[in-house]
């Protein structure tokens, strides 16, 4: 811990770790599997990064989003440490100089996508024996089951990484797997253990809870007064900095050029943008010469502004733990922040587009699982992705919904293995859309709900912050 504390101090100038930073690093560096559960703002990647500097060889850093790797990419690059992301996005010098410092072990972090771990000349490089491998993390844990059985069945395959590599590995060889997330309920911290095939790991959960950000919901009945609400909310808070999603490309573009014509500094992201125009974004916003970004979530993860005094859900997102994690950008700094969640009233009659949007996804999601539930019967007991991908269009689905019903073993990443024996039954859960609205039109306190939904029973029960808008209408009355 003392060697931790004092690289901590010369490579990042604090003093000391902010609890429990500290005990996770040195768990890491030791070589253990663990879970952690942390607010956004608690300052996890540091948790990851000091023990892969400290030691020879490379950390595999699992990220969901481009913005993400080249935001801890280039927060490193300023400290002159060695880390890399490799993405499809890359000038192909760039991509072939990283995959010779990976070859050559002279990276300590790379940050790549499931898709790009798996990919034939990224595994190559990282299969071959003398390239030291000393841990995976999975920075945004709880992607894998938001998107694991859906567009990024690459999630699904993770679980096999580990031990294929050990095995083309020197004798002895160890390689630890760190999961990071803000916002995991019970079923995400089971599927995480089950899917990583995590060895006795250790599970730090803090509670998303955070004293200084303010939530409220306001009901709109037209598309206009959503836009009316969003404007006076904006308008009280001055030239403060701020961020507001939309669920659209489109959406953001649009919203950001009626914004500019009442006057605002403004811009418009979207995973759609080029990398340098996204940088620039971010860096305009973060210097404070755009007041606020409209944005998709493409913005949210990864992003550290510490004084956004405001976060708005023009549209709100179909799932808690992306709008926890979007909330959770306002008010790094610990002084107050507020966020409003713009939403039609419940029956959707009068503005019909949050209802037609959660319809929307949810029949996405099912018309996927028939497609792959159609498959299951057609493909071999056992065989190489590549081959059933040949012959079938969705076959990437179809495997990870067998995995996810507990049908299907990968024997390596690559290879497959249907299981035929019966598997216990798992409890249905509700419909994301579902425990969103629970959340949106409570009557309790809103921290207390999000505590019940993520798996703090104990805490909720003693929760009323007395700050979010269903506290505060409660003392009014």
């Amino acid at each position: 811990m003392a060697r931790l504390r004092a690289t901590f101090q010369t490579l990042w100038g604090y003093e000391d770790f902010r609890s429990p930073q500290g005990e996770i690093a040195q768990s890491i560096l030791s070589g253990k599997d663990c879970v952690i559960i942390m607010p956004t703002g608690g300052g996890k990647s540091v948790c990851f990064q000091l023990p892969a500097l400290m030691q020879f060889g490379v950390t595999l850093v699992i990220s969901p989003l481009v913005a993400l790797m080249e935001n801890q990419v280039q927060e490193l690059a300023e400290k002159g440490l060695p880390a890399a992301a490799l993405h499809s996005e890359l000038d192909k010098k760039v991509h072939w100089q990283t995959l010779r410092s990976l070859q050559n072990n002279r990276l300590r972090l790379l940050y790549l996508s499931p898709e790009t771990l798996l990919s034939k000349p990224v595994w190559e490089v990282l299969y071959q024996p003398q390239v030291t491998i000393n841990a995976l993390v999975l920075d945004e844990a709880h992607c894998l089951t938001q998107w694991g059985d859906s567009f990024r069945p690459a999630y699904r395959r993770l679980g096999a990484v580990r031990s294929t590599l050990i095995a083309a590995k020197p004798a002895g060889t160890k390689i630890a797997i760190a999961a990071f997330t803000a916002t995991a309920d019970p079923h995400t911290q089971a599927a995480l253990l089950r899917v990583l095939r995590l060895q006795n790991p250790q599970l730090i959960r803090l509670n998303p809870y955070r004293s200084n950000l303010h939530l409220s919901v306001k009901t709109v009945w037209t598309p206009s007064g959503r836009k009316r609400a969003m404007l006076g909310f904006i308008q009280r808070h001055g030239k403060q900095a701020g961020i507001v999603y939309a669920r659209t490309r489109r959406g953001t573009e649009s919203l950001a050029q009626w914004f500019a014509a009442q006057g605002y500094s403004v811009r418009a992201y979207h995973g759609g943008l080029a990398a340098d125009q996204r940088r620039l974004i971010e860096a305009q916003w973060i210097s404070g010469d755009c007041q606020f970004v409209v944005c998709t979530s493409a913005f949210g993860m990864g992003i550290n502004k510490p004084d956004c005094r405001f976060v708005i859900h023009y549209e709100v997102p179909s799932l808690l733990a992306e709008y926890v994690q979007e909330v959770g950008r306002g008010g790094r700094d610990g002084k107050p922040a507020r966020a409003l969640s713009l939403v039609s009233e419940p029956t959707g009659l009068f503005a019909p587009e949050d209802k037609r949007r959660w319809q929307f996804f949810e029949q996405k999601a099912q018309q996927l699982e028939k497609a792959a539930a159609k498959l299951v019967h057609r493909i071999p007991t056992k065989g190489h992705i590549d081959q059933v991908r040949q012959q079938f269009a969705d076959a990437d689905q179809a495997l990870a919904l067998l995995h996810r019903k507990g049908q299907l073993r990968w024997l390596d990443p690559f290879t497959y293995q249907i299981e035929h024996h019966p598997q216990p039954q798992r409890l249905e859960q509700l419909s994301p859309a579902v425990v969103m609205q629970r959340y949106l039109f409570t009557q309790k306190c809103r921290w207390q709900v999000l505590l019940e939904e993520f798996g703090f029973a104990a805490e909720a029960k003693k929760m009323h912050c007395g700050k979010c808008d269903r506290c505060q209408s409660q003392m009014s009355s």
